[in-house]
């Protein structure tokens, strides 16, 4: 069993059986809002990270956004074969570059 697995696993149960004393728990029982809070959190510390940070401070960075987004998706309804499969659509497109976004003009 791969990590993201293991630990969505883990997130799903702690979902369906909270335990006292979980971080898991807690977020869950805190609800959507403080999920999202710590996804967008770790996210921002992802980018610090990258920015000026060790490649283990980076790693560890990513691990804990990782972990926030498995709450996120198992708080609505998401699986990993959920996003494998888009995942997998998105891998069927060829030359799909994005133009540059325009920039914002206050008017």
């Amino acid at each position: 069993m791969k990590a993201l697995e293991r630990d969505y696993q883990t997130v799903v149960e702690r979902k369906a059986n909270p335990e006292e004393g979980s971080y898991t728990t807690y977020l869950y029982n805190k609800g959507l809002e403080k999920i999202l809070k710590k996804v967008g959190e770790e996210s921002t510390e992802v980018v610090i990270a990258a920015l000026s940070q060790s490649k283990e401070e980076l790693i560890g960075e990513i691990c804990d956004l990782s972990y926030h987004v498995l709450v996120l998706m198992a708080e609505k309804g998401i699986t990993l074969e959920d996003v494998e499969a888009e995942l997998d659509r998105r891998a069927e497109k060829q030359h799909n570059l994005k133009a540059e976004r325009k920039p914002i003009v206050n008017r």
